[in-house]
């Protein structure tokens, strides 16, 4: 299992995103996600969360605040071996520093608002949403086959998929608007 970690920057109204366009062969490719990455030997998620955001951002986060954990879970196909990531998922306001260049993709304030029109996997929105609401720390498992969430859980109760508030354009939808 791999163990990683995925941060949310928020300054008023706005959250700090990632459109990752620029890296090759990337799971992520074209989708809008946070800053964060792989937790490294040694090193602690807390330190991971800040040493990505340096690297991927050049700020400086000073309060990133742990909101969840979030086990994925992936196939392909239904016949490939299952792949599994712990991601711990945190929030912040406070940063010193400007701006730099990601060699991932573009960094962009986006209003709240704008976050449902924007190409997310829709276990992101999910967590997004409940990041916003009074739950302190959250535990969520997502299950997907390829770019579909099949199945997921907020605390052990499952989530009900076919909610409103998830739904979200898919990839063929975006491209034609």
């Amino acid at each position: 299992m791999v163990v990683t970690t995925l941060g949310y920057i928020c300054h008023q109204d706005e959250v700090l995103m990632l459109h990752r366009v620029k890296k090759k062969h990337d799971i992520n490719q074209d989708k809008w996600i946070g800053i964060g990455g792989k937790l490294e030997n040694g090193e602690t998620v807390l330190a991971c969360m800040k040493r990505e955001c340096r690297e991927e951002t050049g700020l400086d986060w000073k309060d990133p605040t742990l909101r969840a954990i979030i086990t994925f879970n992936f196939r392909k196909n239904p016949e490939d071996e299952l792949f599994s990531e712990l991601m711990f998922l945190y929030t912040g306001t406070d940063y010193e520093g400007s701006l730099a260049d990601c060699p991932e993709g573009d960094l962009v304030w986006k209003n709240w608002q704008q976050i449902r029109e924007l190409n997310l996997w829709k276990g992101d929105l999910i967590f997004l949403y409940y990041m916003q609401t009074s739950i302190p720390l959250f535990y969520m498992e997502l299950n997907y086959l390829a770019d579909k969430l099949v199945s997921a859980t907020l605390n052990d109760k499952p989530v009900d998929l076919s909610d409103p508030r998830w739904n979200v354009p898919d990839c063929d939808e975006l491209a034609e608007a």
